[in-house]
């Protein structure tokens, strides 16, 4: 026997006998589970829960004469994810392959999702830019990478133009702002703010100042010490008592304080550990060559602490990510709470596995996406 993978299983799979009976086994049990999952998919599963709400579960009420706002702010995050991946993929060549897949995944979407014909145009035209994006990501690095992360922050305030109004656009209340788009936007906006808050506290925490050391030790303890839930539900009732009477601040805002504040708090763990890896020596040649303590930490030691723990910080995203999904508990119908709503449906009551298992598949593949990019950065980082 000289075929290498035949070789592999017979070590491996195969090399006794008790060895293969367990093997034997395994496969019988395989083969029955995945033959019970698929009958039940194909057969049993009324999918009609997720086809006919699939506009609240992705927008939830969100006016249907405004879906050109919310296709726009699509177009932008993808161009710019685009041209992100295109930068940090520029040692590569875009192979036959990536872009038999990339169609394969554009065709699926086209055909399965029941899109009407705007809908499908809008998609197909994102699609077309995506690839654009990438191309001229690939092209111009060394033109784009400067301003990558300006331009992300910069389209920020753009986004949340568009989708809350104002400013000679219609106003679209929060209270309207549901699903995925709700929940994409909490992540995304609580991402951004608690990392330079936890960055911060991970700085004060090694700091020599002891009100500072002492002031961020205290914070980043009591909030580990405290369940999401709660301080949700903190930001909720209590934040409104420390502001002013005339000042009410909006659920969705107060929302976001509460994820923020929590995250911050982990993040400046993670952010500690790498701060930690650098070594003394490195501080005092820094110091030794002229560099004051701020330049110290800007130019040489957050630089490689931040790279030594990119997999704890994007850890730390996913599990923010996932925990948006309690915020349904606090009333805001993001992608969880409208999955609740559509399951009070009178035609679908108690399609749960069909109803958790599409928004599971839609945390799956967000949380996959991160986790690769946070891989692709690791490589180009460290190449």
């Amino acid at each position: 026997m000289t075929n290498p993978q035949l070789l592999w299983l017979r070590k491996n799979l195969f090399s006794t006998w008790y060895n293969s009976l367990l093997t034997i086994v395994c496969l019988i049990f395989l083969f029955w589970v995945a033959k019970g999952i698929l009958t039940w998919v194909t057969t049993q599963a009324q999918w009609a829960v997720v086809t006919v709400n699939l506009r609240l579960f992705l927008l939830g009420r969100f006016p249907q004469s405004l879906y050109w706002r919310v296709w726009i702010v699509l177009a932008i995050a993808s161009t710019l994810g685009a041209i992100t991946w295109g930068v940090f993929s520029s040692k590569r060549n875009l192979t036959k392959s990536g872009l038999a897949i990339f169609s394969l995944i554009i065709g699926i979407l086209l055909i399965v999702f029941p899109l009407d014909l705007t809908s499908r145009g809008y998609l197909l035209l994102i699609a077309v830019l995506l690839l654009i994006s990438f191309l001229l990501g690939k092209r111009f690095t060394k033109l784009i990478a400067p301003w990558l992360s300006f331009i992300w922050i910069l389209s920020f305030p753009i986004i949340f133009w568009l989708i809350g109004g104002g400013f000679g656009l219609q106003s679209v209340p929060t209270n309207l702002w549901n699903g995925l788009l709700l929940t994409l936007l909490m992540a995304a906006v609580s991402i951004v703010l608690s990392f330079p808050i936890g960055v911060l506290l991970a700085l004060g925490r090694t700091s020599s100042l002891p009100v500072v050391q002492w002031f961020s030790i205290l914070y980043i303890e009591i909030i580990r010490g405290l369940p999401l839930i709660g301080i949700l539900f903190l930001a909720q009732v209590m934040l409104p008592l420390f502001l002013p009477v005339d000042l009410r601040l909006d659920r969705v805002v107060r929302a976001i304080t509460g994820l923020v504040l929590f995250s911050a708090a982990y993040m400046a763990e993670n952010v500690r550990g790498g701060l930690q890896a650098i070594s003394r020596g490195q501080i005092e040649a820094a110091k030794a060559l002229g560099f004051n303590s701020l330049f110290v930490v800007i130019l040489i030691v957050l630089p490689q602490a931040l790279r030594a723990v990119i997999p704890a910080i994007v850890g730390q995203f996913i599990g923010l990510f996932k925990d948006t999904s309690l915020l349904s508990l606090v009333g805001l119908v993001e992608l969880t709470g409208i999955a609740r709503s559509i399951l009070a449906q009178p035609q679908f009551i108690g399609r749960y596995a069909e109803v958790y298992l599409f928004i599971g598949l839609i945390y799956w593949v967000f949380c996959y996406s991160m986790s690769l990019a946070s891989r692709k950065l690791e490589k180009q980082l460290s190449s």
